[in-house]
């Protein structure tokens, strides 16, 4: 609160249990911040499969989400999970 207070934009969340694991965000605290706080929040560490993705969003509650890993060694093409996520009803960018 004191961030966004102090002119914050948005919020970058890295969980360091979840980083590089693999097992999914840490959709309660993200979901606690962006229930509690006006700006952006933008999830890290944890992606390692498609529905992750999807939970980050839906339960989450996350604005954004990024990951590193999977997408170097082409463990998730980008092409494949935009389109999981525009099938699933998640709103994702063309570019």
């Amino acid at each position: 609160k004191e961030a966004e207070k102090r002119g914050a934009g948005e919020i970058l969340f890295t969980s360091m249990a979840h980083d590089g694991a693999k097992t999914g965000y840490a959709n309660e605290a993200l979901a606690q911040l962006s229930e509690n706080l006006g700006i952006p929040i933008i999830a890290s560490g944890g992606a390692g499969k498609k529905e992750h993705f999807k939970d980050v969003f839906t339960l989450g509650k996350a604005d954004a989400a990024l990951a590193a890993s999977i997408f170097h060694f082409n463990e998730i093409p980008i092409a494949d999970l935009k389109q999981y996520l525009q099938n699933e009803g998640i709103s994702v960018r063309k570019r």
